[in-house]
């Protein structure tokens, strides 16, 4: 037994090498007892089993790496998002160096939040962008597919439809009372110039026909209308470029004021007489004792400010006023000579009168200008210095709402003021297209309250030349709509209403090449919306409104809108004998409602080929051949009626209605139009036509079971063999037959095949049931060896030619040739 001092020491020895060992390792001795290596397993474990499997592998693949995943864990749990970009607590500002710190982070997270406020903000504008420009295409997309291609939209409310009790080709009119007052006229016009008779203005027959509708407000609109397109001619160039001519212009307001003063001494002359005793007039015609009379039933010398100066017993200056809201300048005149010392204002008046224009010399209208602003402004008067605003368009933005309280005195103030535009703007004048702008965009629907007077806003817009926009506004109230559209005929007949480039373009146009804030009306697809709603009762009243189209561009080369929008009407409604007219047995044409419009660049017959091609092409091919008849396009008749009636020729069905019944008819009734006559047709398309009706007798008869009497009709068309001399001549002939022809050769084999086979049949029956002699019996057997040599005969001919038998056909000719063996 060991000494236990040499244990120790060995003990010791071994004690201070681990230790060493332990130091060189850079380890670190971790001195634990059992029970605390115990309770650490164990909590390791309950944490192990905690976190989960997946939380496990984690651990393990991130350990393999020297990361601890809960301690990382519990790092990121720390950071705040929300404090990233708060800005820094201040600091004492002594502390130089941590403030300049703290001011340049604050400075940098203040530009990173306004940066994303704005990113945030552009985005937001970006999508509702995005969303606007997507409703804008799902509104244009709605519209086209009611009337074509189009980059807009315009909103049309639809229509309210009334029938009455109108009858036409046995249909009820869908137009209403006022409808069909206005188309009555039109019909009259345009049959006036169809038959060369001298043109009328289309203006006033419709302004005559609005006076029958005993609707006061609807006349003065037609009266308004005929009063502004009262312009010279302006032949077919760019309409609006005309009317910014100068002298167009000129001769715009000048209407436009003759239409105001007008109106405004009719409604002087009710006001007065409807008030006899105040006005005390006298009965002296003239408009002076009308004016006093005006004057003396409003009370106007009544009212605070006017000047002192009297005119036999009237104020002077209501007076003058109130003579030029009549548009009698020489009554103003004579006004102002009562009083001697206005000698300068009589001059110019008479110069006024004198003038063209209706307007003052330049130096007349500086002195006017330069007396208004030393005196005439600052004076109590409103009519003094409405007066003096009138002639030299002084303070030209001034309303004088104290005596111009209706728009018409708004609008006719505003036109006195208008001066020639200058290259650059000068702030105390106004030109046309200012005013133009600012009842249409400045002041606006909104600001005229145009839903409850539209008559009032449509007079603004009119009376200013805009037709274009005011149409537009009117066939958004429905109880105008009809007559605006009948304006806008109307317009255009004279060449004043402004068109778009494309038939294709929305109802209102903005183009960037015309002066602000001039539009085009697309007069096509006024008509196009209005006439829908009666396009399949009054095919003759739709024809008539196409005509108002006839100067305008249509969708293909050589045909205007008028035929283009034709054939699209007769394509939808499909009624062709109506509009195109029929052709008879004894092949006389019966004219359609579209042959009252031939000439003035119309050509029926034109118009109904491009219907057939149209009809062709959209597979209507029965409409096709038809209207190709209509038209004498021969060839194309005969080549779709072959390639139709190769379709049915070998079917059954032959009840009436059917597709076989009706092309047998079509062709059985071309073929007696034709009897005697050259047709204009290549000969084969001819020929193969008289074929495939010889063929449609044929399969007739063989349905019906006339043997007998098919074979005869199948020998004379001389397609299949009867014996062998003519095989090589048949297989000759099959390489020029024409493909209607030749895919039918299949059916035609089979259906002789089973005539030959029945005949077989019926032969030997009759020699199993019937006694005969010897003479008769070996007649029946040549007969049947006579069949059965024809049988073998036809299925030798259809393995020679030179075509792909479809399906079983060779077999089935085989299998039947067999049984007669």
């Amino acid at each position: 037994m060991e000494n236990p001092s040499n244990i120790a020491d060995f003990s010791n020895t071994e004690g201070n090498k681990s230790r060493i060992w332990l130091k060189r390792t850079l380890l670190i001795s971790i001195e634990r007892t059992l029970k605390q290596v115990l309770e650490a397993s164990q909590a390791l474990w309950s944490k192990v089993t905690a976190t989960g499997a997946q939380d496990i592998q984690a651990n393990l693949l991130l350990g393999t790496k020297g990361l601890d995943l809960p301690q990382v864990k519990q790092k990121l749990e720390t950071l705040s998002s929300r404090r990233t970009f708060e800005p820094l607590d201040p600091v004492p500002i002594t502390d130089i160096q941590s403030f300049l710190k703290n001011e340049s982070e604050n400075a940098i997270l203040q530009l990173i939040e306004s940066t994303h406020q704005t990113t945030f903000n552009h985005i937001g504008n970006l999508h509702y962008s995005k969303m606007l420009e997507e409703w804008q295409e799902h509104k244009t997309n709605l519209m086209n597919s009611l009337l074509g291609y189009s980059k807009q939209i315009v909103d049309i409310p639809t229509r309210r439809e009334t029938i009455v009790n109108e009858t036409l080709f046995g249909t009820r009119s869908a137009l209403d009372q006022e409808e069909m007052v206005y188309i009555r006229h039109f019909i009259e016009y345009n049959n006036a110039i169809l038959q060369g008779l001298p043109r009328t203005n289309l203006l006033e027959k419709f302004a005559s026909a609005a006076k029958e509708l005993n609707n006061q407000k609807l006349s003065d609109m037609w009266k308004m209308l005929t009063f502004m397109c009262q312009l010279p001619p302006q032949g077919k160039s760019n309409v609006l470029e005309a009317r910014a001519q100068p002298q167009v212009q000129e001769k715009m307001i000048q209407q436009a004021l003759a239409y105001l003063e007008l109106r405004y001494k009719e409604y002087m002359e009710v006001i007065v007489s409807g008030s006899l005793r105040s006005a005390r007039r006298g009965g002296i015609p003239g408009t002076i004792p009308l004016v006093k009379g005006f004057i003396n039933v409003r009370q106007i010398a009544n009212e605070p400010g006017l000047d002192d100066e009297m005119v036999e017993g009237s104020p002077l200056w209501p007076l003058v006023f109130y003579c030029l809201r009549c548009g009698d300048i020489p009554a103003a005149i004579q006004c102002m000579k009562a009083d001697p010392s206005k000698e300068e204002l009589v001059a110019i008046l008479e110069d006024l009168r004198d003038s063209p224009q209706r307007k003052v010399n330049m130096r007349a209208e500086m002195q006017l200008r330069s007396v208004y602003r030393r005196t005439i402004r600052s004076s109590p008067d409103p009519y003094k210095r409405a007066v003096y605003c009138l002639l030299g368009a002084c303070d030209v933005h001034d309303d004088h709402r104290s005596i111009c309280k209706t728009a018409d005195d708004y609008l006719w103030l505003k036109l006195w003021q208008l001066r020639e535009e200058e290259a650059e703007p000068v702030p105390d004048r106004i030109c046309y297209s200012f005013l133009q702008n600012l009842v249409l965009e400045d002041y606006g629907e909104q600001y005229y309250k145009a839903n409850e007077q539209p008559n009032v806003y449509f007079q603004l817009l009119v009376l200013t030349g805009q037709w274009e926009s005011a149409i537009d506004f009117l066939i958004r109230v429905d109880k105008y709509r009809s007559h605006a559209v009948h304006m806008a005929i109307a317009i255009h007949e004279t060449n004043l209403l402004a068109l778009p480039a494309s038939i294709n373009a929305p109802l209102l146009v903005i183009d960037e090449a015309d002066k602000a804030p001039m539009r085009r009306l697309n007069l096509l697809r006024l008509v196009l919306l209005y006439t829908r709603k009666f396009e399949n009762s009054d095919p003759k009243e739709i024809l008539h409104y196409f005509f108002a189209l006839r100067n305008l561009p249509g969708k293909e080369e050589g045909h205007n809108a008028f035929a283009t929008c034709v054939i699209n009407h007769v394509m939808e409604t499909k009624q062709y004998d109506i509009i195109l007219g029929t052709l008879e047995v004894d092949k006389c044409r019966h004219p359609g409602l579209l042959d009252a419009f031939e000439g003035n660049s119309i050509n029926v017959k034109s118009i109904t080929e491009s219907i057939a091609r149209t009809a062709e092409s959209h597979g209507l091919l029965e409409d096709a051949i038809k209207l190709y008849d209509l038209c004498g396009v021969l060839e194309k008749v005969l080549s779709l009626l072959n390639a139709l009636l190769s379709q049915v020729l070998a079917r059954s069905s032959n009840e009436p209605g059917s597709l076989r019944s009706r092309l047998v008819k079509m062709a059985n009734e071309f073929y007696s139009r034709s009897a005697g006559e050259s047709i204009n047709c290549k000969a084969a398309t001819f020929t193969t036509f008289k074929m495939l009706r010889n063929f449609v007798t044929f399969f007739d008869m063989y349905h019906f079971k006339e043997y007998n009497k098919a074979l005869e009709v199948i020998m004379s068309e001389r397609v299949i063999p009867m014996n062998v001399d003519e095989m090589e001549d048949r297989i000759n002939n099959f390489k020029l037959l024409e493909d209607t022809i030749s895919k039918n050769i299949p059916d035609i084999l089979l259906a002789v095949m089973n005539i030959y086979y029945h005949q077989y049949q019926q032969i030997q029956g009759d020699i199993k049931n019937t006694s005969s002699s010897m003479l008769e019996d070996s007649n029946k057997s040549k007969h049947l060896s006579f069949i059965r040599e024809r049988a073998r005969l036809l299925t030798s001919f259809a393995g020679t030619i030179p075509y792909r038998m479809p399906g079983d056909t060779n077999s089935r000719l085989v299998q039947l040739e067999i049984r007669m063996t």
